[in-house]
């Protein structure tokens, strides 16, 4: 068995090549299954964000596992060989393990150390349980790769002062009105008309971004009202109008600042929409949806200027450096914690030969309890003969506590398949016809 990682991030792909690849809440099942219907796939799990699609599996064959995910990806995006794979990385074993280890404890960001990742990680957690594809090995690994993301967070100061995407987003609005201004600096957003489209996750944190930036009253439009005015009764320092995205017509001819992050699976502002309408002033488009919610055409339409989240890596590079030194505090522990897993994964390749071992001695204790006891007679009460039976298990107990413990300690794999091989000899335990 061998764990791969195969994918693509904002560090290997453009965000037109990232939205084909991403996997809505909708399609997750049908992506599980296909995964799952290949032999080679054991275990399998999905991460899916704005910035990364990454598959996890535990295959039989690491060649022929990570050929059978990349197929499933090259389906999945409807692209050519030559258009996807030179944007696509995989790592195996210990490197595989090192990099979710590095996801979800925010290293591998585009903002360094943000903490919405781990709550996808810990997305990607429930949907692997939720559609059975986590076995032992990947339920510890996940398991595992959410306690590091905590520990980075708790243990180092990476974590401290940690923007998000929506935040970054907010911070490129102010570079872009300074710049426009002539100013290269962040400038309060008090004056702008500001529009945000969609009322999930990720817009929830930009009204909290907005409002610190200087945004005191803003438009939010949702496909459903309920959620909007839901998501508006939590900031009540903020003068929020709720609608549906109906109104979105009115916002694209009155707002100065729009921020789009929906789940539409295709643009919902698109230059032919955009084309009805004259602008006096320009309209600045920060989209932070994957796939896109604006498409890619619109700063080609005089009045408009778009954004996505690939432009984000501008505000990103100014606070960069600072935060690359927290980083360093963090790579000690994510190396802790993956070569913990590892010994732990190492350790189960004794599992076959201790199942043996014990297998061999219980065939024992139980011959020979058996022999005893029809010695005692029927004066023997039946009590009594639990006591026997439970002082012949605690005896092979003790009996096999120190070479399965040591079996299963840390040590050079070299090493344990020599003891491997010694207690086989030893106890003459080879595998025989009916051991599978």
């Amino acid at each position: 068995m061998n764990i791969a990682v195969v994918g693509l991030s904002h560090r290997t792909a453009p965000v037109e090549v990232r939205e084909k690849l991403s996997i809505s809440d909708d399609n997750i099942k049908d992506s599980f299954d296909s995964l799952k219907e290949n032999e080679q796939v054991i275990e399998v799990s999905i991460l899916s964000t704005c910035n990364r699609l990454e598959i996890y599996a535990l295959v039989k064959d690491q060649e022929l596992g990570v050929s059978a995910i990349k197929e499933f990806l090259l389906n999945h995006s409807g692209l050519n060989k030559e258009d996807l794979y030179p944007h696509l990385f995989s790592f195996n074993q210990a490197e595989a393990v090192n990099h979710l280890m590095r996801v979800s404890g925010g290293l591998d960001s585009l903002v360094l150390g943000e903490g919405q990742i781990l709550s996808q990680v810990k997305k990607m957690v429930r949907l692997g349980q939720e559609n059975q594809s986590l076995g032992p090995i990947f339920n510890r690994l996940l398991t595992q790769a959410v306690s590091t993301g905590k520990r980075v967070r708790s243990e180092t100061n990476l974590g401290t002062g940690a923007v998000s995407i929506s935040s970054a987003a907010v911070e490129l609005a102010q570079l872009k009105l300074g710049q426009s201004l002539g100013k290269d600096q962040l400038i309060s957003l008090e004056s702008e008309e500001v529009a945000v489209i969609g009322a999930g996750r990720m817009s929830r944190l930009l009204l909290q971004h907005l409002h610190a930036k200087g945004c005191s009253r803003l438009t939010l439009l949702n496909r459903t009202l309920k959620r909007a005015e839901s998501l508006a009764s939590d900031f009540p320092g903020l003068e929020i109008k709720c609608g549906l995205l109906d109104g979105l017509d009115d916002c694209l001819k009155c707002s100065t600042l729009i921020f789009t992050s929906t789940a539409s699976e295709s643009p919902i502002i698109t230059a032919e929409r955009l084309s009805n309408f004259e602008r006096k002033t320009i309209l600045r488009l920060i989209d932070i949806g994957v796939p896109r919610n604006v498409s890619a055409d619109v700063s080609d339409v005089s009045g408009f200027e778009a954004h996505d989240v690939d432009d984000l890596q501008e505000v990103v590079a100014r606070n960069q450096d600072a935060r690359q030194k927290m980083a360093l505090e963090a790579e000690t522990l994510i190396n802790e914690e993956a070569n913990t897993f590892l010994e732990w994964w190492a350790s189960l390749e004794a599992v076959p030969i201790i199942n043996r071992l014990r297998s061999s001695l219980e065939a024992i204790r139980k011959e020979e309890l058996q022999k005893a006891l029809s010695r005692m007679g029927p004066d023997f009460s039946a009590r009594e003969r639990k006591v026997v039976e439970a002082l012949s298990k605690g005896i092979i107990n003790k009996i096999l506590h120190t070479p399965v413990t040591n079996l299963r300690a840390p040590q050079p794999s070299a090493q344990r398949k020599e003891a491997i091989k010694l207690v086989e000899s030893l106890f003459d335990l080879g595998v025989s016809d009916n051991d599978p």
